[in-house]
Order: structure tokens, then C-alpha cells, then sequence
């Protein structure tokens, strides 16, 4: 119930009125990159969302989905995005590759975002396991003091959990953006 209310609100908060009819689709990522991130917490899982063609995949969809509505939206006026109003020719040969090249990363930064949290956090784990696991078989003093890494891995665990639902919010909430910025060519 409160997963429903988080991406309720956070589409009415970017979005707006006009964003409610696209609820399923943000509450389905949402849900999505919550359950993909914290699949990844059990032992011996893996976690889709620490390989960048996963995330690159989804920003893409995304991406194209936005591009579609808008240009079905607003049609031609679509490509405003890249000129400002009010700018002068002169300036427009610098401003629209910029506004272009910027546009066209959008998907790739909301990918490497949530690829390289989740890989970074997960890799650390994995390290910290296999240096615990290294102790414990290497026996002796170091047997004794194997059980440091492991309180580490647990204080991980709790900020790993929290870095996944916080990367399916940011993830969520940047598609929201990204889809205010269509449907309010600003």
C-alpha cells in the first residue's frame, strides 16, 4: 500500500493532472527496479540492475516512450526543447548542438546511475565476503577476528537496502521528470 502512495504521490508531484493516466506504467518501474534491486540482497541471487544493458535497456524504452507521447502531443513543436524562445541565430548554432547532445544523454546518465550503484554496493559485499571467508578458512587468530567483516557486511547489508530503494525512487522520479518535460514543453 505505501509503494502505491510513493509513486502516486511522486507522479502528481512531477507530473501533475495530466500525468495520472500514465500511473501503471510509473508504478510498474517503480515496482520493478524495487524488486530487481532487492532480489539482488538475497544470498546467491543476482541482481539484473548491476549489468549496464539492463538499465541502458530500460532508460531507452523510456526514452522512446517519452519522445512518442511528445511528438504525438505536440508534434513539430517538439523540437522547441532544443531552441529557446527569444534566442538569437547567432546563438542558436552553439545552444542546439548543446541542447541536443544533452538530450540524447539523458538515458544513458539514468542508466549509469543505477548500474554503477547497484554494481558498487553489491562488488563491495562480495569483496568483504571473500576476505571474511579468506580469514575464517585461514584459521587461528585470524579465525577469532573473522567475525569483524562480517559485522561490516551486515552494517552493508542495511546500507545496501536503502541504496536500492532509493535508486528505484531516483529512477522512478527521473522518468517522471523526463515525462513532465514532454507533456510541459517549458
Amino acid at each position: 500500500e505505501s509503494l502505491v502512495y510513493v509513486s502516486a504521490s511522486m507522479l502528481s508531484d512531477n507530473v501533475g493532472k495530466e500525468g495520472e493516466r500514465f500511473y501503471p506504467f510509473i508504478f510498474t518501474l517503480f515496482l520493478f527496479v524495487v524488486m530487481s534491486n532487492l532480489i539482488g540482497l538475497v544470498p546467491y541471487s543476482f541482481t539484473i540492475t548491476s549489468h549496464i544493458i539492463v538499465t541502458f535497456s530500460l532508460a531507452i524504452m523510456i526514452f522512446t516512450g517519452v519522445n512518442v507521447i511528445g511528438f504525438k502531443k505536440h508534434g513539430s513543436e517538439m523540437l522547441c526543447l532544443f531552441l529557446p524562445g527569444g534566442t538569437s541565430i547567432a546563438l542558436a548554432f552553439l545552444l542546439v548542438p548543446i541542447e541536443l547532445i544533452s538530450y540524447i544523454f539523458k538515458p544513458i546518465s539514468l542508466s549509469v546511475r543505477l548500474f554503477a550503484n547497484m554494481m558498487a554496493g553489491h562488488t563491495l559485499l562480495k569483496v568483504i565476503a571473500g576476505f571474511a571467508w579468506s580469514m575464517l578458512s585461514a584459521g587461528g587468530l585470524l579465525f577469532v577476528f573473522h567475525i569483524v567483516p562480517l559485522a561490516v557486511i551486515i552494517v552493508l547489508m542495511g546500507l545496501e537496502l536503502g541504496v536500492a530503494l532509493i535508486q528505484a525512487y531516483v529512477f522512478s522520479i527521473l522518468s517522471c521528470i523526463f515525462l513532465n518535460d514532454t507533456l510541459h514543453m517549458h
